[in-house]
This record gives structure tokens, C-alpha cells and sequence, in this order.
């Protein structure tokens, strides 16, 4: 099938990059600073996946036509990076975001109509233009209920990326910010990798709070989720040394996908009546740090 990258940053460059691997036609949108720049290839260093690289087509608007968009912005670039694919050239591809939060979906469908639902678990970044490093050891695509979707997931896995299905939408997208959401905003908070939040009681605790929420929320919201069950997954997902984007983000002065990743939770317990004191101490800590940080 032939791919256009939205954001071809960490996670959309790993993607375009082990689909080029499996055989697939990529082209990646770029803003014209980052075009200029670009070298028309991708060069990835991949615990998971190795070391490879891949050529690409570029382009600074959609200009041709295509079966998958995949849409890899962070959220607080995405109205800015949908001016490069407009719908009308999107046409009836398939559009698969990779966005952090849950609210994303329903902009895009209503932008374009045919999305299929996708999140990324992993850690992955841009170097530079055409250099992605992915330090992990898991870098995993799970696909939601939606069109295409079986020979979307056959091109991930021919390029190299364990890639499955979630039979909920629901569930794929609240599932990954119940995990997401406490770690990005206690590393953030805390301004330490995740190792030193669990290592550090008082941490620990909000760590644990801010996921019970989330989970709390969700399934208020609808999804089937069994809180045991994702519990136990969530203490076991990550730990040592590992860095959020956020947590990054704000070190490197960067607008911060705050709103994306709490707000669902916070605006989801003011509709159900649920409290959520730990996501929302957790948001004033890192409003801090930004306000100082720019200060």
C-alpha cells in the first residue's frame, strides 16, 4: 500500500521507516524549514528493531494519492500540521492517528471521516531530520476496530514492528493514557526519570493515584477495562532510566501536551462526578515548573 506520514518525528519516522523495510510506498509531509533539511531518507537505531535505514519520498502537502495517512504530530502541532493534508486530497484513504489523549478521534473523523484508531507504546525520537533513535526494547502498534485494518497490520509486521488488534476503541485509547498519563506527569512534575518517581514513596503514590483515575474515568467514559488486571500491567510497563516526551518537552522549553493527556481525566471527572485530586496536583506541579522554566 502507499503511506503518507503526517509528523514524521520519532514515532512517524520509526513507522515510515520499517514500512519502507516491508515493502510499502512512504512519502512524508514536511513543513518547508524541515523539507529544506531533509536528507529523503531515514536512518533508524532501534533496540527493538536494529539499525537500518530506509529512502522516502518527500513532499510539503499532500500531492499525490494515497491508501494510509498516518498522522504522528505531537497534539499541540496537530491543527498546524493538518494544513499539509487537506480532504480533499486525503480523499478516502484511511487515516491513522498515533496521538497521545483520547479526543484526537473524534476531530479527525470529523475531519476526514475514515479513521482507524491506533496507539504507539514505546519510546522513539527525532535526532534530526532523517535520524530516529529508538531506545526501548519494545516499540509496539495496536489497531483498533476500523476500515483496512487487517492489511495495515501486515505491513507493520512485515517491516518489523509487533503490531495487533484491540477489538474496542474505547479500550485501545484509554488503556494506553491510563499507562501514559501517570508517568508523563509525574516524571514531569518531578522533573526525574520514572525509576526515581517509584523509588520515592510520596511519588509512588501520586503515580498510583493519578493511574487509578484514569482508569476510573474510563470506565465511567464506557471502556471495558478490568482495573486488577491493567494495574498489575501498568506496574510492571516501565521503570529505570526511562524519559517521557513531556518530561522531555519541558526540559527542552517545548509546548507541553498537558491538555491532551490530563484534560480527558479531569474533564471526564467533572462529568461523572469522580474526583481526581492527583491529576489535577499533578497538573499545578508541572504549571509550575513550566512558569519558572520561562521565567
Amino acid at each position: 500500500m502507499s503511506h503518507a506520514i503526517l509528523g514524521a518525528g520519532g514515532v512517524g519516522g520509526l513507522i515510515g521507516a520499517t514500512l519502507v523495510r516491508g515493502g510499502a510506498s512512504v512519502v512524508l509531509l514536511l513543513r518547508p524549514h524541515t523539507l529544506l533539511r531533509h536528507p529523503g531518507r531515514l536512518r533508524v537505531e532501534s533496540v527493538a528493531l536494529g539499525e537500518f535505514e530506509a529512502e522516502v519520498s518527500t513532499a510539503s502537502v499532500l500531492d499525490r494519492d494515497v491508501e494510509v495517512l498516518w498522522v504522528t504530530t505531537k497534539a499541540t502541532q496537530l491543527d498546524a500540521a493538518l494544513e499539509l493534508a487537506p480532504p480533499d486530497r486525503v480523499g478516502r484513504a484511511v487515516v491513522v492517528p498515533l496521538l497521545n489523549g483520547v479526543e484526537h478521534v473524534g476531530l479527525l473523523r470529523a475531519r476526514y471521516g475514515r479513521v482507524l484508531a491506533a496507539v504507539f507504546y514505546g519510546e522513539s525520537e527525532r535526532v534530526e531530520p532523517g535520524l530516529v533513535r529508538q531506545p526501548t526494547s519494545f516499540a509496539n502498534v495496536i489497531v483498533g476496530p476500523g476500515p483496512r485494518r487487517e492489511a495495515i497490520v501486515e505491513e507493520l509486521r512485515r517491516g518489523g514492528l509487533a503490531a495487533v488488534v484491540e477489538h474496542d476503541e474505547l479500550a485501545l485509547l484509554w488503556r494506553k493514557l491510563a499507562m501514559l498519563a501517570p508517568l508523563a506527569l509525574t516524571t514531569t512534575a518531578l522533573g526525574a526519570p520514572v525509576g526515581v518517581v517509584q523509588a520515592d514513596a510520596a511519588w509512588h503514590r501520586r503515580l498510583l493515584d493519578c493511574h487509578d483515575e484514569s482508569v476510573s474515568i474510563a470506565v465511567a467514559e464506557g471502556a471495558p477495562l478490568d482495573p486488577q488486571r491493567l494495574r498489575q500491567a501498568f506496574l510492571g510497563f516501565a521503570g529505570g532510566a526511562m524519559r517521557t516526551s513531556m518530561q522531555k518537552d519541558l526540559d527542552a522549553g517545548r509546548p507541553l501536551e498537558l491538555d491532551p493527556i490530563a484534560g480527558p481525566i479531569v474533564r471526564g471527572g467533572r462529568r461523572h462526578r469522580l474526583a481526581t485530586p492527583a491529576t489535577e496536583e499533578l497538573v499545578r506541579l508541572i504549571e509550575t515548573r513550566q512558569a519558572a522554566s520561562s521565567g
